[in-house]
């Protein structure tokens, strides 16, 4: 939203972005309410495994994530991903070990915090426990693979997100092939919200990821990105993991560590092209260059203003 010359608020339209179509603009995550036809909101990232992507397990102890997880929401994070197995191929871990890992570090984060919390998940017993304990949201990365994770969401009234990917949860896809990446990934995933709809989960619940590098390469990932309208059309809100990821690291040929100013910008161009949602490890950073974004937008108005306000031109603090 932007004011106008009376000082009331009126619909932002800013040039070079992207409106996407909502079917349901506002949504209601427990205490929390989010109206995403003007607020992006961010997705901090805690993996409690000892081999994650980013992180390489500094915060698989149970006191490191809720640390973690408690300092990401004073940095600006408005929402905490808790996953205890990573997407990438390896072995399964059994659901008993996975909700060990989570479910206490969700409990004591609930107990702490109004944030949003997603319980990163494709095993419906998981998503039970993790429901119980306090979270709003199932992220499944698998694309309801499990059609009982659907199932569970609905019953409990929960958000999900339902992410594109092809392989079979925790294996190999080598050299993923697509006629038009975008096109297909946007028909995968109107599909599953479909699916997700007979399963019991209503629309307003419903949250679509492409799922960026997930059995992607690098020109998969600049072409989703370049193009996320076109995901966004379904109407439901779109969110965007693009942090850190190898497509960034690729593009700049920078290690994990050199990657934040590419996640940044991928981040602010996936907010032109209609993502609402965007998943970060750099909490800090991202929460700045979302505030800035949303204020060239218009939906936020700036701190202070006292450049060029008066009659001295005093230097911004």
């Amino acid at each position: 939203m932007s004011l106008n010359s009376s000082g009331g608020r009126q619909q932002a339209s800013c040039p070079g972005h992207y409106d996407p179509p909502l079917l349901h603009p506002v949504h209601q995550f427990g205490g929390r309410e989010l109206d995403f036809r003007c607020r992006v909101a961010l997705m901090a990232i805690i993996n409690r495994t000892p081999d994650s992507f980013y992180d390489a397990g500094r915060t698989f102890g149970r006191d490191a994530a809720i640390g973690a997880a408690l300092k990401a929401v004073h940095d600006g994070a408005d929402w905490v991903d808790i996953g205890g197995v990573p997407f990438a191929p390896g072995p399964a871990l059994d659901p008993a070990e996975e909700a060990a890992r989570i479910v206490p570090v969700i409990r004591a984060v609930r107990s702490e915090s109004d944030a949003i919390i997603s319980a990163d998940t494709f095993h419906p017993a998981v998503a039970e426990q993790a429901i119980e304990a306090g979270a709003n949201v199932i992220n499944d990365t698998t694309g309801l693979h499990d059609p009982r994770l659907g199932r569970v969401a609905a019953e409990a009234g929960v958000h999900l997100v339902i992410t594109h990917s092809l392989a079979e949860p925790r294996t190999v896809y080598p050299r993923p092939q697509y006629g038009d990446v975008v096109l297909e990934v946007a028909q995968f995933l109107r599909r599953r919200a479909d699916y997700a709809q007979e399963l019991g989960v209503p629309p307003e619940k419903i949250i679509l990821d492409p799922g960026h590098d997930l059995n992607k390469n690098t020109l998969h990932s600049l072409e989703l990105t370049r193009r996320l309208a076109e995901i966004a059309e379904a109407g439901y809100p779109v969110l965007a993991a693009v942090s850190n990821k190898d497509f960034i690291g690729e593009t700049l040929d920078e290690p994990k560590s050199g990657r934040v100013e590419g996640s940044l910008a991928a981040a602010v161009a996936s907010i032109f092209n209609g993502a609402r949602i965007l998943r970060m490890h750099n909490v800090e950073a991202a929460s700045r260059a979302i505030r800035m974004t949303e204020a060239i937008l218009g939906w936020r108005e700036p701190v202070r203003l006292r450049h060029n306000m008066g009659n001295v031109n005093e230097p911004a603090l």
